[in-house]
């Protein structure tokens, strides 16, 4: 009877033990998914750094080119405002117009076939 007894202790055993293994590889492969998650996290972590960076680069770029378009244009304190801008480019396209106009009156007609 001892032996029969020990024979289910052994194939309980052997069941503990494929179980364990089983739970093992489960173990393995769920490290091993967390590890792939974690470097994938860590990747678009830096991906969102540097376009954030960028981002904030090209903010300050924009800003110094706009700096510099208004100085150059003498846009700010104490020189053209806006409104002498806009009334300079109606008054120049005005000019055009007008001596375009008295430019048809003394230039020939067509010339008839």
């Amino acid at each position: 009877m001892a032996s029969s007894r020990d024979r289910v202790e052994d194939t309980y055993e052997a069941q503990n033990d494929q179980r364990l293994d089983e739970l093992h590889s489960k173990l393995r492969t769920l490290r091993g998914i967390t590890t792939d998650i974690h470097d994938d996290v860590e990747r678009q972590n830096l991906m969102l750094d540097e376009t954030g960076d960028r981002f904030t680069s090209f903010g300050h770029s924009l800003t110094q080119t706009s700096q510099r378009a208004a100085r150059a244009f003498g846009i700010g304190e104490g020189s053209l405002k806006p409104w002498r801008i806009g009334l300079l480019v109606v008054s120049v396209f005005l000019a055009f117009w007008v001596i375009s106009k008295v430019y048809s009156w003394w230039s020939p007609g067509p010339v008839p076939v």
